[in-house]
């Protein structure tokens, strides 16, 4: 193996201190909320409405995989999904005051209050977007199969998402979309696997209606926001391009069909800051604020 001088390293002559130490200011775009310890900030109980489910989010993919099964169990008729959505604007700070740490100890959006389990007992939290929503599904017996073997697919699927996306919005997306400087190895390094994990959906949809089969789950749900914004060339300025997405074909069906769904666009523009001011519903606390509290319409108020 031919050892590599530190004069190829990058920037030239780095080479990795023997303790890490923390540069403030460090991390691109989003450098002034990451940090490198956990808990909160300051103090800011979080508001609770009317509704038994609280939700305190912010229309990025992880959030919006939420919002839409929130959509989709009320309009199958799942009144008890009734919800109210408060902002949580992460380049703020507000997943660090005290009141959100206590539902998520991680200080990441989504994080949800179900005021009224099943059991009538306690409150319960739950944070990471999976565990909402599987909470979600067995509460109301929905979207995620009592059949065992449709079940586990679905479940498969949902987890290889929790398991993939990290690479898109972490690393693809940093490296590409919102770090300080272009480094050609992480874009290229990332490219690949992004390109890789597309390629594994088309494949798979090549075969299947939805991503547990016959039917639409918490799976189709959850890699929409992130899969599916990609392949709509909504993602990371211009990287649909970049990544050639129109020659994912099923992928690109699929996509489309999600995305016609009344429920998925309505999940969508919850807790949204950004894009089409009609459709950014920064907070939903009832069905009709969707025809009269969108931004553009607050905005003329």
């Amino acid at each position: 193996m031919t050892e590599k001088s530190s004069a190829d390293n990058f920037p030239a002559g780095y080479e990795p201190a023997k303790v890490w130490t923390w540069e403030k200011g460090n991390g691109g775009q989003f450098a002034n909320i990451n940090r490198p310890i956990a808990g909160p900030t300051h103090d800011k109980p979080l508001q609770v409405g009317k509704h038994p489910l609280q939700l305190y989010s912010l229309g990025t993919p992880n959030g919006v995989k939420v919002t839409i099964m929130l959509e989709e169990l009320l309009a199958a008729g799942h009144t008890g999904a009734e919800y109210d959505a408060w902002l949580i604007r992460i380049g703020e700070g507000d997943q660090f005051g005290s009141g959100f740490v206590d539902v998520n100890p991680n200080s990441k959006i989504p994080a949800l209050m179900d005021h009224r389990p099943a059991d009538g007992g306690a409150p319960v939290r739950l944070f990471e977007s999976a565990s909402i929503m599987v909470y979600l599904a067995d509460k109301f017996g929905a979207f995620l199969s009592s059949d065992a073997r449709v079940r586990a697919e679905t479940m498969n699927w949902l987890f290889w998402q929790m398991g993939s996306a990290p690479f898109l919005g972490g690393g693809f997306g940093h490296f590409y979309a919102y770090a300080p400087m272009k480094i050609k190895y992480a874009i290229d390094r990332y490219a690949m696997e992004v390109k890789r994990q597309l390629d594994v959906l088309d494949r798979h949809l090549a075969a299947n209606e939805f991503m547990a089969g016959k039917e639409y789950s918490v799976a189709d749900m959850a890699i929409w926001p992130w899969y599916g914004r990609l392949a709509l060339k909504d993602a990371y300025n211009d990287a649909g391009d970049f990544l050639s997405v129109d020659e994912y074909k099923n992928l690109q069906r699929w996509t489309k069909q999600i995305g016609e769904r009344p429920a998925v666009q309505r999940g969508r523009m919850v807790n949204r800051t950004s894009g089409d001011l009609s459709e950014q519903l920064h907070e939903r606390h009832d069905v009709a604020d969707f025809d009269t509290k969108t931004a553009d319409k607050l905005a003329k108020a």
